[in-house]
């Protein structure tokens, strides 16, 4: 059987970007207690070095995204390729916490023009608004990332060594991710695809800022990715305060990444036919009601609550690429999307610090800390609807008001 164009697209772009996460984001889960002990750090400092290159990677995100919307993403994605082997590479040799940092600091640009941002805006400029289902395609493979890439980091940490272990991931980024890039479609190939870009108004070059639906929106992806990210790196610590035994934790945590394949999945049979805003809603109550039950019954609805914290997370995950396309439309989509997630890194990389801090001062408590976000962000996507009409209406008076909205 042969593969459409698209498919084969979705499949070397998610290949590379199972690449990207298992190599970057991923990497200190396992080798984060090896590099502390042969650098004579605690573990804490190498997590810093892993936050600062997510700052990095937030405060130049919006610029990586304009580069997409000037150059397409196949030279910004495969920059990032070659940005990720040196990182790699130079975190290998690092001798001292100033090498950590410094290699940390080359892996943080790399990734504000390697991941799921960048990603997306590389399928928006081929794709226009028909880039749904390959948005959720990528991020149905990536979802495995930690699947692939924690067992396959732990195997080489073993024979290898965490240096070894670096090295490795940097030959794979020359090897296989590079040129999976390279062989990405330029942004001119399906012209006749981009429906949104090819048939745009003239007015619409240029789309007006929509300052309160921005605004609604960053808040709402500043806080899923904290609470994702607290989750990630607390969650066997939360659910030892809510008195589930380790074994538990341990299955319970197991469950989080195919509950978010699954989540994916349903994205792409089911709620693909509905409005972007309408998945958006549906993810974000689901961590907060899976809080709440854990909360209130304790340890026999652990399970209860990985399956939805993961599948909100992964219809979430697909919904920071679809909705902003949705609401503001396919041009300027590469820098919108880096300014929206530039509140979401910071967040992001500031998750585990404060979060550790809920835990400490109120054991499980802190699930009420995590569910009143998640209400906070599920409040604001259903704010959003009526401001963005608002803004819509206003914008479009602007329009008629100009000489430039005149048609």
């Amino acid at each position: 059987m042969r593969l459409s164009a698209t498919t084969v697209t979705v499949l070397k772009l998610g290949t590379a970007q199972t690449l990207a996460w298992a190599s970057t984001y991923y990497l200190c889960a396992i080798l984060a207690a090896p590099m502390a002990r042969d650098l004579g750090l605690d573990t804490a400092t190498v997590f810093a070095a892993l936050s600062m290159g997510l700052l990095v990677t937030g405060i130049l995100g919006p610029r990586a995204g304009r580069a997409i919307d000037t150059l397409g993403g196949k030279p910004v994605l495969a920059l990032s390729n070659a940005l990720f082997a040196a990182g790699l590479v130079l975190l290998g040799n690092a001798h001292s916490v100033y090498g950590l940092f410094a290699a940390w600091l080359v892996i943080g640009i790399g990734m504000a023009g390697g991941l799921y941002e960048a990603a997306f805006a590389a399928l928006v400029r081929i794709y226009g608004t028909d880039s749904r289902n390959a948005i959720t395609g990528i991020t149905l493979l990536a979802g495995f990332a930690s699947t692939v890439g924690w067992p396959l980091t732990a195997a080489l940490e073993h024979w290898l060594g965490w240096r070894g272990a670096c090295f490795v991931w940097a030959a794979l980024h020359g090897v296989i991710a590079l040129p999976l890039n390279l062989s990405l479609p330029n942004c001119q190939a399906s012209a006749g695809v981009q429906t949104g870009a090819a048939n745009a108004p003239a007015q619409e070059t240029r789309p007006p800022v929509q300052w309160r639906t921005a605004a609604l929106l960053g808040l709402v992806f500043a806080i899923t990715w904290f609470v994702s990210t607290a989750m990630a790196a607390h969650l066997p610590t939360l659910l030892a305060a809510s008195g589930v035994s380790v074994a538990m934790a341990v299955t319970a945590g197991a469950l989080i990444g195919p509950a978010q394949v699954l989540g994916r999945l349903t994205e792409f049979s089911v709620l693909r036919h509905i409005h972007p805003l309408w998945s958006a809603r549906l993810a974000s109550a689901l961590h907060p009601i899976g809080a709440t039950v854990l909360a209130l019954v304790g340890a026999p609805a652990t399970f209860v609550f990985a399956v939805l914290h993961g599948s909100g997370n992964g219809i979430m995950t697909i919904a920071k690429g679809t909705l902003p396309l949705a609401l503001f439309g396919p041009q300027g989509y590469g820098e919108r999307q880096g300014v929206l997630m530039l509140p979401a890194r910071l967040a992001q990389a500031l998750a585990p610090w404060l979060f550790g801090l809920c835990i400490t001062r109120w054991g499980a408590g802190a699930l009420w800390i995590s569910a009143g976000l998640g209400m906070l962000a599920s409040a604001a996507l259903w704010l959003l609807g009526s401001h963005a009409d608002a803004d819509q209406r206003t914008d479009s008076t602007a329009d008629a008001a100009s000489p430039e909205g005149t048609p």
